[in-house]
């Protein structure tokens, strides 16, 4: 594509648009957490593994464990929520609005992706004396 030349009527989805995928095999995804999707497109939680993309907030429990009768796909919630902050040099501060932060665990952020070990969960909102407002 070439830049405009005049103006565009671009399309827009109104608010966040949520999100559904079906679980990894032999994983839970907790309510309230951090949810993620690995290099296949089936949910996990967010941790500390690089080739994860994080995509939002879970908006209920779900489980592909052995004996589960919860559902084998989450929704997933895109916005602004509060999760931990990292301690340390990685912890957050409201220096950091604008920038991304990085998921240490899925109710964990951090200023930095160590090294790339980390994957981005969003872009931080807001620090607080309980957490960092991230949005996703």
């Amino acid at each position: 594509m070439t830049a405009l030349s005049t103006d565009r009527n671009t399309p827009a989805r109104a608010g966040f648009a949520d999100l559904k995928r079906d679980l990894a095999a032999s994983t839970t995804v907790f309510a309230g957490s951090m949810a993620a999707q690995n290099a296949a497109g089936a949910a996990v939680p967010a941790s500390a593994t690089n080739t994860l993309t994080v995509l939002g907030r879970a908006k209920h429990r779900a489980s592909t464990a052995a004996g589960s009768t919860l559902p084998t796909s989450v929704e997933i919630e895109r916005g602004v929520f509060r999760f931990a902050n990292s301690g340390g040099g990685d912890a957050i501060t409201i220096a950091d609005y604008g920038k991304p932060c990085y998921a240490v665990d899925d109710q964990t952020v951090a200023k930095t992706s160590d090294t790339g070990a980390r994957p981005q969960a969003g872009i931080i909102r807001d620090v607080d004396a309980q957490g960092v407002w991230v949005e996703f």
